[in-house]
């Protein structure tokens, strides 16, 4: 048995509007001839705000690939310790109950990676297994959920830590003006996110299967240019019209559990943009009101990247909603074009539900 416990978060103080969004891109793109379309497609995001780790101004200036790797890493270890430490309270564990940690990240470089210095600095045990995912962007976070439940199934009892560490806004080149660029100056954000798969126990969603798919000859469709500058964002136009090819495969994984995706309890989808939730939807069959949870997520903090299916998960779990046994999937796409999927159903441990059950009899007395 494998079950993902409840997801910490933490974006940054220093927040951006969509005005300010918009204001900056006329101002720093004033000469770009796509900016007219850009401001459109910024504008149908409909990203109300999003958190960056330094301020704009900052942000907006370039000191080099370098410098920026230096952010990435000193933010890193002054930001995870918190949310990892969060997560394991939140699925009743210590570091020493962790026998593996999976690291995903897109937006920086580290070698050795966050992994090994996690455990030299939190207490987790010097066997535990390293598992860092650096280059399947916006997947990364759905395929660290499967490589956990795998890893589950390959050690039962084992506990599987998850963190996902982005700061897209070390990605943003001033230089770049071309409509991919563009956009993603105004959709991604940044972020922390961790949470526990627990071999036994927890309270979650209870990951029953995972699947992978490759749509064949899509390599350059969502990829990085690596300058001197550092990671050049690059985005093709056909990428929101991917959910028509991958929302059949999303239905086939269903279909194996012996399940119907229309009549799912509940959907955790990445929120690339508001195109790929509207699409999905469309060929799923499924209301919008079903991807409450990513769609808050995409106008709230926008996309950001790995850390999107872990912060819906989070919102499923603060609506306090999902009732046991409820059924669905969680599902990340990405670079490749890669779509990482599993589904799975929700189980209250059992220790947890005769505490709960004690609380509510103590109140009615």
């Amino acid at each position: 048995m494998a079950t993902i416990c409840r997801p910490a978060i933490a974006v940054p103080e220093n927040v951006i509007t969509m005005e300010e969004t918009l204001e900056m891109a006329k101002q720093v793109h004033s000469g770009s001839p796509q900016l007219p379309l850009a401001l459109r497609l910024i504008t149908n995001t409909g990203v109300q705000k999003r958190h960056i780790i330094q301020p704009l101004e900052r942000t907006l200036r370039h000191p080099g690939f370098e410098t920026r790797n230096k952010i990435y890493e000193r933010e890193a270890k002054r930001r995870v310790p918190p949310v990892v430490q969060q997560a394991l309270a939140n699925a009743e564990l210590t570091a020493r109950d962790i026998d593996a940690i999976i690291y995903v990240s897109c937006t920086g470089f580290m070698m050795p990676s966050m992994t090994a210095w996690l455990i030299n600095t939190m207490g987790f045990r010097t066997d535990t297994r390293q598992i860092p995912i650096a280059q399947l962007g916006c997947a990364a976070g759905a395929a660290a959920i499967n490589r956990a439940h795998d890893f589950c199934v390959a050690h039962p009892r084992a506990n599987v830590l998850i963190v996902a560490c982005e700061f897209c806004s070390l990605c943003y080149q001033p230089t770049d003006g071309d409509v991919g660029s563009l956009l993603s100056d105004g959709l991604f954000g940044d972020a922390v996110a961790a949470t526990v798969v627990r071999g036994e126990g927890g309270t979650g969603v209870h990951l029953e299967r995972n699947e992978a798919y490759l749509i064949p000859d899509t390599e350059e469709w969502i990829s990085y240019d690596v300058k001197d500058t550092g990671f050049h964002f690059r985005l093709d136009k056909r990428v929101p019209g991917t959910m028509e090819p991958l929302a059949p495969v999303l239905k086939d994984v269903v279909r194996r559990q012996n399940w119907d995706v229309q009549n799912l309890d509940f959907y955790i989808i990445h929120a690339g943009g508001p195109r790929i939730l509207d699409d999905l939807c469309k060929f799923l069959g499924v209301a919008p009101e079903e991807f409450r949870f990513s769609r808050t997520t995409l106008t709230q903090y926008g996309n950001i990247a790995s850390a999107v299916v872990l912060d819906s998960l989070a919102r499923m779990f603060a609506e306090n909603a999902v009732t046991d046994g409820a059924r669905g999937i969680i599902a990340g796409f990405g670079p490749g074009i890669t779509a990482e999927v599993a589904v799975g159903s929700w189980t209250v441990h059992e220790s947890e539900f005769h505490f709960e059950e004690k609380l509510a009899e103590a109140a009615a007395i």
